[in-house]
């Protein structure tokens, strides 16, 4: 199958999500190449290597155009903080946080997978979001010809500014419906919609296929591989490493996605030393990769990092695959576990193949704690998951430290996902303890407090009326598709 393929279609016919045949190499020659480029141009190298049967040159026109979105001219910076600490911003595109990193490129990786397929049928999209995802989505597809996109979106649990952001977008091929359970029931209605062969005939007959934006398409986690490539090269450029020494990214974790694609570019030849994941008080993967069980049967809590408000991580299914030596029908088996009982376990041998990954969690009063003291400190404010990440990441580096105070220091990035304009009313209380019930009153207070320029999309919405205020259950998703169509 060709990466054309694997775009269109976004999920494979049993359910289970595509992966590449193997991992392309950078060569320590093609390092130096990245290391002169800008963000587009490291982003389009890294793409033309999955996908071969596309043109390098429309790659490249297609990332110029994507990333020329984001405010201040670079897409991915790189902020050096203090003792080898580093933050990598993903938040500075159209919906301010980092799935416009591969949202803004998706639609022109699937338009030219269709061409090059030779598909002459509308394209329609089905997204399942905790929050930033469906914005990101709905931006990037926004009045694209012949296509159309439909996001759903657990009905309490996302922040207000993200519902805003959903509900207030413009165009005549979107579509949003809030549904009545948390992000899990979304992603298992879609994954369920996307294999139904009811659906498949009546989108056959209204002359539609149907594809994904969610991260479990492999052009949406493809392009996210090329910001760790970036980060990278930006410490060699900026003399902090030499080639080969070795980075420790921290990746504020939910369907596992993010940290998949800094796996995946470990295996490309990228010299990481640990990937650091971090969990909220949903800390089902922090479990895993402690004991190598799997339980997703647990307490679901809504915090203030709701983009990782989920139990069941779509990708670490590929994760898997590795670990157990590509073994499809052993993965289709845990997964098949996974659906019917809530968990499944990974061998010890498998789990052993885990040592490159580090796992911890932060409850609400760490991630508030973490904000109001990194501010207090160095005059940077975060948002809610990049508070989680940030204080597992310092976490991690004291038990570094303890356990062997002769090693040699290695720089951490840890990985900043969203605006703290995106979470307004949750940063103004770990920045000040005061609450504040309008987003955009939070908005100002933190703006009069850190001076950190709003984002002007954000500004934009405050005046909008919100066109979609449909809400239903679980059950009555693909009756809203029916709709739609």
């Amino acid at each position: 199958m060709t990466g054309a393929e694997a775009v269109v279609k976004g999920i494979a016919e049993d359910g289970g999500l595509f992966v590449p045949e193997k991992f392309p190499q950078v060569s320590p020659a093609e390092f130096e190449e990245l290391c002169g480029m800008d963000y587009p141009e490291r982003a389009a190298f890294i793409l033309s290597k999955y996908f071969d049967e596309y043109d390098k040159e429309e790659l490249l026109a297609a990332t110029k155009e994507a990333y020329a979105q984001f405010e201040d001219g670079d897409a991915a910076p790189l902020v050096r903080l203090d003792n080898g600490m580093y933050m990598l911003e993903l938040f500075h595109g159209p919906t301010c946080a980092f799935k416009d990193m591969a949202l803004t490129v998706l639609p022109h990786l699937l338009r030219k997978g269709c061409d090059l397929l030779g598909i002459k049928e509308k394209i329609l999209i089905l997204v399942a979001t905790s929050g930033d995802t469906g914005k990101a989505a709905l931006e990037g597809f926004r009045d694209k010809e012949g296509v159309k996109i439909m996001v759903f979106y657990p009905d309490d649990g996302v922040s207000k500014m993200q519902k805003l952001q959903m509900c207030t977008t413009d165009g005549d091929n979107v579509n949003v419906v809030a549904v009545r359970g948390n992000f899990d029931d979304c992603q298992t209605g879609v994954k369920r919609i996307m294999n139904s062969e009811t659906c498949k005939t009546l989108l056959k007959e209204r002359g539609y296929l149907l594809s994904s934006a969610n991260s479990i398409n492999f052009g949406r986690l493809a392009p996210q591989i090329a910001y760790y490539f970036s980060a990278y090269c930006d410490l060699m450029t900026s003399d902090q490493i030499t080639f080969g020494d070795k980075v420790d990214f921290c990746v504020p974790t939910g369907n596992f996605g993010n940290i998949l694609a800094a796996y995946y570019a470990k295996e490309m030849g990228l010299p990481v030393g640990t990937l650091v994941c971090a969990s909220n008080k949903n800390n089902v993967l922090t479990d895993f990769f402690a004991s190598g069980n799997y339980n997703a049967r647990r307490p679901f809590y809504k915090t203030m990092s709701p983009s990782m408000d989920i139990l069941v991580s779509s990708n670490l299914e590929r994760l898997l695959f590795e670990l157990s030596g590509r073994n499809a029908e052993k993965t289709a088996e845990r997964m098949k576990a996974l659906s019917q009982s809530g968990k499944y376990s990974v061998t010890p041998a498998e789990l052993a193949k885990t040592k490159g990954f580090y796992a911890d969690y932060t409850d609400e009063d760490g991630t508030v704690e973490c904000i109001y003291d990194f501010f207090m400190d160095y005059g940077y404010p975060m948002d809610t998951h990049t508070g989680v990440a940030m204080s597992v990441a310092q976490r991690y580096e004291e038990k570094r430290k303890k356990d062997d105070p002769k090693a040699e220091p290695v720089p951490m990035v840890v990985v900043s996902t969203a605006s703290p304009y995106k979470f307004p009313q949750d940063v103004l209380y770990a920045l000040t303890g005061n609450d504040v019930k309008d987003s955009f009153k939070g908005v100002k207070r933190i703006h009069l407090l850190t001076a950190m320029k709003v984002p002007e999309s954000l500004k934009a919405i405050r005046y909008k009326t919100p066109r979609f205020k449909t809400v239903v259950g679980v059950d009555k998703m693909f009756e809203e598709v029916k709709k739609f169509l």
